[in-house]
């Protein structure tokens, strides 16, 4: 881990925070190259009603953008949560070099949690990963929205049975 690494993960949590702000589960992303953000993202997946609005999805196609090209290759991408199979293979397909990850997700992540697809000998790339960037941090944010989200789903269920 550098400093580097704690300067673009505290950028990948502010956007982590933008989800929590608008309902989303807290997840962020950042996609670096040689030391600037290329490509940001969050999670959007209830605002999009899309499956495919995953934090990393969003950052790896502003990246493309950015560099005219899917290939992101010499860059980094930085994700508050461990990324699932799709982003974990969007990951390898886009050829980024390096991934550096807050928390792990043991019960979807795929890149050491469940699986590791970002390491995948069979594949034709491999990502070298960093895990525990700002674990503390992530993992916090996370807990903090589910255990407001229970709260919030109690009193519905409350309102509901009082109506």
């Amino acid at each position: 881990m550098t400093d580097k690494d704690l300067v673009f993960m505290k950028e990948a949590l502010k956007e982590a925070k933008r989800a929590r702000k608008y309902g989303e589960v807290p997840i962020g992303s950042v996609v670096v190259f040689e030391d600037r953000i290329i490509g940001r993202g969050y999670n959007r997946r209830n605002t999009d009603h899309s499956t495919l609005a995953h934090a990393e999805l969003t950052a790896i196609r502003k990246a493309s953008r950015a560099m005219g090209d899917w290939r992101l290759e010499g860059c980094t991408i930085y994700i508050t949560l461990e990324p699932c199979p799709m982003c974990a293979g969007a990951i390898v397909q886009a050829r980024l070099d390096r991934c550096v990850i807050g928390a792990m997700s043991p019960k979807s992540g795929c890149a050491g949690s469940l699986y590791n697809l970002l390491a995948e000998k069979k594949f034709n790339h491999q990502v070298d990963t960093e895990y525990g960037v700002m674990a503390e941090e992530s993992e916090a944010l996370l807990k903090l929205f589910f255990q407001e989200l229970r709260v919030e789903n109690k009193r519905l269920k409350e309102e509901e049975r009082n109506a």
